[in-house]
């Protein structure tokens, strides 16, 4: 049996690999500095995982998987390197995954995590049988992947460090394009370069599928176009049809009693006439309603009925860390988010808005990055509008090292009425304690660690 060891499991990138190939048959051990929960479950279901890292860790390993965020220095790879070991970052590995199945790849610089679940969510429920890679954990299957013995491979397209370049698709979807990870592209010409890179992936019969109402999306779509590739545009407005002979979009989007919202979704695709499904989300916020057009999209491109992938939407209940709501404590609903991009703390917010329209809404956030926050300052000082107090913690340095440059210069220029700058998370939580009531609603926004004010821990 071949033995599989990767450096940095814990994280959501490298568990979801470790699970499929775990579930493939494959020998698999792992080690991390400490347990997350995606490792916690890996050790659940028999993956040895050792705390720390030693060169002893790789005996008998045939070959070994490292996270981008492990150094070249490492001790174990040193060690694999040594022994003649191959050593392989994600990105080389992922399409070898992929080289036998209709690969389905979801990017975009937000939205690509709920996208890519909802597809592989409605797959599943239309006994498709897809394998899937998600870089969070899927709420109705409580797993972020899965070695599905059918043709279809749904995998999130990680932008960061162009890891989504080593993919095999055959059906792209990219929801949006803005600026973002300026620590990887300085500029955002850069990061348009490494999507275009994304596209030429596709084979002379693939399809790409894109948001019209997205600027940095469609001209990806005119680039795919100019290639001979085949195209599909997805919207909320009618006009922006256009761009695409092939295209899907949302009537009538209303807030349902659920949470989310009820839309018609019509298309051109499959008939000479346009069909019309109806679609109840229970995931809030508008922004859903075009990830659930994206999955449509692609659901239409492989030829599959809409109506049973609308019934199969509507039982969708999201992934971990995206708009996922940890329960209620003295009136106070709290809900756990990973957004970390201006557009995204505004989509999450909309959606609380549209959820929760008779409540006090508490935005707590967590910058991420000194390099995000001090590019889209600007953009971060005016993305909260829709919450009614907000508490900006510390910058969560991640893997930068740590700078002069404070959190606190954003909040001075958020015209905000209620916007203030607390610090730590300790401090944080002390704040929200004297102040929260009943009938609030508290969102925590962090890619960070801030989860544990939502956790409680």
């Amino acid at each position: 049996m071949t033995r599989v060891h990767f450096i940095g499991i814990g994280g959501s990138g490298l568990s979801a690999i470790a699970r499929l190939l775990k579930e493939s048959g494959y020998e698999v051990t792992g080690s991390d500095r400490a347990l997350s929960q995606f490792a916690v479950d890996l050790q659940n279901d028999g993956v040895s995982i050792y705390i720390g890292h030693h060169p002893r860790n790789i005996a008998g390993a045939d070959m070994v998987i490292r996270s981008s965020a492990i150094a070249e220095d490492n001790p174990e790879v040193a060690a694999a390197l040594q022994a003649g070991i191959p050593v392989y970052k994600r990105a080389d590995f992922l399409g070898r995954l992929m080289s036998d199945k209709t690969g389905i790849a979801v990017a975009g610089t937000h939205g690509k995590t709920t996208t890519t679940a909802m597809i592989a969510w409605t797959l599943y429920a239309m006994q498709r049988d897809p394998s899937f890679i998600v870089g969070g954990t899927l709420n109705n299957l409580k797993v972020n992947a899965r070695a599905g013995s059918g043709t279809p491979f749904v995998i999130e397209a990680d932008e960061y460090d162009r890891m989504f370049l080593g993919l095999k698709p055959h059906i792209e979807v990219v929801t949006n394009l803005e600026h973002d990870h300026p620590d990887c592209y300085p500029t955002f010409e850069d990061m348009y370069g490494a999507f275009q890179g994304f596209v030429d992936l596709l084979p002379p019969d693939g399809t790409l599928v894109v948001c019209a109402e997205d600027e940095g999306a469609v001209s990806l779509l005119s680039y795919a176009r100019k290639k001979g590739l085949n195209v599909i545009s997805y919207s909320l407005q009618s006009e922006m049809t256009i761009n695409s002979p092939q295209w899907m979009q949302a009537r009538t989007p209303k807030p349902n009693q659920r949470g989310g919202f009820d839309f018609s979704a019509m298309t051109n695709m499959g008939t000479a006439a346009a069909s019309i499904v109806n679609v109840s989300l229970q995931v809030p916020g508008e922004h859903n309603v075009r990830n659930a057009l994206a999955t449509l999209s692609v659901i239409a491109t492989l030829g599959l009925p809409l109506q049973e992938a609308a019934d199969a939407l509507s039982e969708f209940t999201g992934t971990g860390r995206r708009f996922e709501v940890r329960g209620e404590r003295k009136g106070v609903i709290v809900i756990d988010d990973y957004a970390h991009h201006p557009t995204e703390i505004r989509a999450t917010l909309a959606g609380a808005k549209a959820r929760y329209p008779n409540h006090r809404i508490w935005a707590v956030w967590q910058p991420h990055t000194y390099s995000r926050t001090q590019t889209l300052f600007f953009e971060f000082s005016r993305a909260f509008s829709d919450a009614d107090e907000v508490l900006v913690t510390e910058i969560y340095a991640s893997r930068e090292a740590k700078q002069e440059f404070s959190s606190a210069e954003v909040v001075g220029s958020m015209p905000h009425s209620s916007a203030r700058y607390t610090g730590s998370l300790e401090d944080t939580t002390k704040y929200l304690l004297k102040h929260l009531r009943s009938g609030d609603v508290l969102l925590v926004l962090s890619a960070g660690d801030a989860d544990q004010i939502s956790t409680g821990e």
